[in-house]
């Protein structure tokens, strides 16, 4: 039926999904501070445990009289429901059939009282009070009813159906995915096929103009006759592709702005190899939005320009501002910030992540591979929101045998990139572990201390409400450090639809308050609420640094040819190929450019 290479294949998918468990515990097992505290908490409460096993065994009895009820006929109430937004049990097959409306809410009551046991826990610090309150998830989440063939009823039903061919279509798809993904498995999330960069994601029209060993330099087609006089450089994080912000033509941030009258200019990071492993943080700062801005200038003849940053894409070119400021040099007269971090006191979800221990764990690691595999890195956020972003997919596609759906948000969310070892683990210990960035003057780059208070220009802060990447009241204190004219609005959804939301659309809303206040509910509290997408209004707040208009200008008529068509090369390497081929470095054609950093 299945072959031997199959069932072999599995076997070394589990291993994985144990190997991925394993270290996890280990995070905690290696913390000594987690398992004295526990004693600690023990010794303090003998009674807490002991009352928390009673009120789960009281409960449980509840739950026995309500399966006898549903056994003669009565409708009781259930002991426990799941939360709204928890979809696991969304099918009324859970609570149609009495042995699976059991094993539902004897399930949720088990992980309640763990997740609460977990909460009252006293005397951890924070930080590992956070791990083992998202390893008790992760654990809880694993072990559901929902993510087995036989205490699943749709699961079932559909083995019923299909004879059992939706098990052999699965054991195919997982197979196919461990091949894909060797020795990371992540689950397959969409269907790849349908999809190709450059055919039909990130098809705005342009053309690469500039590129260096970190990045290739893309100028967009004008869309309309007169364009304004400044140009504007997009920055987007280096931990993903750039096409985020160009996924499709209906919801084009990208085309958007060329459409606006604005001449756009974006960076397309490298996916790097193990050959790239000694790139650092002031590389990407140096060989990205700097060089970037010196190329601009000389593919335009403006001297000024316009920036705008997403996520991390932000954090750097807050870095970058701050160190041409120390050099006395201001090319850019207004800066835009759409999700991003400058102070990482509160870095949210991924904090779990962030201590001592594990950031030695991974360097260890990145020291033998030159690279923080993207993969890992993808699954590592997929696993902050697991029941959405892996253990539906697992249903799904390997007990269900469903075909993959083709969506373009979850294939770029797939199509992963690598990190270089040395900026990777000096941006972890000094941003997130160390937070130096806020603290003025602490964190040097290419001979200059940076301080975001010397920033002078106007900025345009975008956050989102709902954001669990770059949560909206750490960004505005990120805010309140940045000097200059300080704009701040808040978006309604999360890190990437409250970013990406065209006004066509008219969703979610935003919030405007032109005060910033020493406290963000205060802001909040004072903000004015409007409708539909924020970027018309950041065009207009933008249309006051964008300068005249002036003529179109079509991408390679300047100083600096046309390389290749957009999206160009760099974006089409993916995370595994890059690793593959470290051996054959990209060979750069000349270009006239020279870094803005060369001169003391």
């Amino acid at each position: 039926m299945l072959g031997s290479g199959l069932l072999k294949k599995v076997g070394k998918v589990l291993s994985a999904v144990g190997v991925v468990k394993e270290t996890t515990l280990s995070t905690l097992s290696e913390a000594s501070v987690v398992s004295t505290a526990l004693l600690k908490d023990f010794s303090r409460h003998p009674l807490r445990l002991l009352n928390a096993e009673m009120n789960l065994a009281s409960k449980h009895i509840a739950l026995g009289y309500y399966v006898a009820s549903r056994a003669m006929g009565q409708k009781p109430d259930p002991v426990i429901q799941p939360e709204s937004d928890d979809r696991r049990f969304i099918s009324d097959k859970w609570t149609k059939y009495l042995p699976f409306d059991y094993l539902e809410q004897a399930y949720l009551l088990n992980s309640s009282a763990a997740h609460e046991w977990v909460e009252n826990i006293e005397g951890l610090p924070n930080a590992n009070h956070d791990q083992l309150k998202f390893l008790t998830r992760q654990l809880t989440s694993a072990v559901s009813p929902s993510n087995f063939l036989l205490t699943n009823p749709d699961v079932l039903s559909i083995t019923w159906e299909r004879k059992g061919q939706n098990l052999i279509d699965g054991a195919r798809q997982l197979q196919h995915d461990a091949r894909k993904n060797p020795n990371l498995f992540n689950v397959g999330m969409t269907d790849t096929a349908a999809f190709e960069v450059g055919r039909n994601l990130a098809t705005t029209p342009g053309k690469v103009i500039f590129q260096n060993e970190m990045m290739q330099l893309i100028q967009y087609s004008p869309s309309t006759e007169s364009v304004y006089k400044r140009p504007v450089l997009v920055v987007p994080p280096w931990i993903n592709k750039y096409y985020i912000l160009d996924l499709s033509a209906k919801n084009s941030y990208i085309r958007w702005l060329v459409d606006q009258g604005l001449t756009v200019f974006i960076i397309s990071w490298v996916n790097p190899g193990p050959e790239l492993r000694g790139k650092g943080f002031e590389d990407y700062m140096l060989e990205g939005p700097i060089a970037a801005i010196e190329a601009i200038q000389q593919a335009t003849g403006e001297q000024e320009i316009n920036a705008v940053g997403y996520c991390l894409g932000g954090t750097l070119l807050a870095s970058s501002l701050a160190w041409l400021k120390k050099k006395q040099r201001n090319p850019v007269v207004s800066t835009t910030y759409l999700a991003t971090l400058l102070d990482f006191s509160d870095p949210g979800p991924v904090g779990v992540f962030i201590n001592e221990k594990s950031l030695k764990r991974i360097d260890r690691q990145m020291n033998k591979t030159g690279v923080f595999d993207g993969r890992a890195m993808a699954f590592t956020f997929n696993i902050l929101r697991e029941n959405e972003l892996f253990w539906s997919f697992w249903i799904n596609n390997y007990l269900k045998g469903e075909k993959l759906s083709a969506f373009d948000l979850l294939y770029w969310n797939t199509d992963s990139t690598n990190l270089p070892e040395t900026m990777h683990s000096f941006y972890l210990r000094t941003m997130y572990l160390e937070n130096k960035l806020v603290q003025p003057d602490a964190l040097t780059l290419s001979g200059e201390t940076i301080n975001l208070a010397e920033i002078d220009i106007p900025s345009f802060f975008l956050s989102a409400r709902q954001d669990h990447i770059a949560k909206w009241k750490t960004t505005y204190l990120g805010a309140q450090v940045h000097g200059g004219d300080v704009q701040f609005v808040l978006s309604g959804s999360g890190h990437i639809a409250g970013v990406i939301n065209p006004p066509d659309k008219n969703k979610y809303g935003y919030w405007v308050n032109p005060q910033l206040e020493t406290d963000a509910e205060v802001w909040f509290d004072k903000a004015e609420q409007h409708s539909g997408s924020w970027w018309p209004y950041w065009l207009e707040w933008i249309g006051t640094y964008a300068g005249e208009q002036v003529p179109a200008r079509q991408p390679g008529e300047g100083e600096l040819p046309a390389l290749e068509a957009a999206p160009g090369s760099y974006v089409k390497v993916s995370a595994i190929d890059a690793i593959k081929q470290s051996s054959k470095k990209i060979r750069q054609p000349k270009s006239k450019t020279a870094r803005l950093s060369s001169p003391s």
